[in-house]
């Protein structure tokens, strides 16, 4: 198959797996993470069919969505790509992104596998995890697990272990403290790294106003 024939297969194969699927980790989601990889890497050196597989393959098995279990994405894309007859080595690049593309993977975690690659996707990823949109699908995802928008009493975590913060209830805004606020200063790539910093604001905006309506001062 030609690259872009694979990638034309691989969209659909995706677009299929996540119908009915929560909306902040849709296809939708998945199709933004596609997009921004792609304007990244214009200013990259880098695989653009590894980018491009690797972005629509990052979420194929969200581990939150399969019992904490890690493994479930990397078999599953493993396993398709292995049917389109791709290069062995674009299979393995594309699960050690998937492998290593999750803010939680790297809690207490030395890398042990870094590319440009990754680092496009995983820019690309975590630009969709702020901003306005990472407002929007925070608060999906927070009303899809039935968690408390805000409790004052029960403060954020900001030094939790993998197992605590993929075992965590807390409420929707802790989850601000304990991640968002943070993806700014680790994206990779200059590209990112500017879109970034005006998402962050934007967030930072929105707590302000989010804390002093609670506190009755707006």
């Amino acid at each position: 198959m030609f690259n872009q024939d694979i990638i034309e297969a691989t969209k659909a194969f995706v677009k299929k797996e996540f119908v009915g699927a929560e909306g902040g980790h849709d296809w939708f989601h998945t199709l933004r993470v596609y997009n921004n990889s792609l304007l990244i890497a214009k200013t990259e050196n880098a695989n653009a069919l590894v980018i491009a597989l690797g972005a629509l393959l990052h979420d194929i098995a969200d581990s939150k969505f399969h019992n904490g279990d890690d493994t479930v994405g990397s078999k599953k894309a493993r396993e398709f790509l292995f049917k389109l007859n791709v290069d062995s080595a674009i299979i393995e690049h594309v699960v050690a992104i998937i492998e290593n593309i999750s803010f939680s993977s790297n809690i207490g975690k030395k890398n042990t596998f870094n590319s440009i690659e990754l680092q496009v996707v995983q820019d690309a990823d975590r630009l969709d995890a702020i901003g306005a949109i990472g407002i929007a699908r925070t608060f999906n995802y927070g009303g899809f697990k039935n968690r408390a928008l805000y409790n004052p009493d029960i403060k954020p975590n900001l030094n939790m272990t993998k197992a605590e913060y993929k075992a965590s209830t807390a409420p929707t805004i802790n989850h601000f403290h304990e991640k968002l606020l943070l993806l700014k200063d680790t994206m990779n790539t200059k590209t990112a790294k500017k879109i970034a910093k005006q998402r962050h604001n934007y967030m930072v905006g929105f707590l302000d106003q989010f804390y002093g309506e609670c506190n009755g001062e707006r």
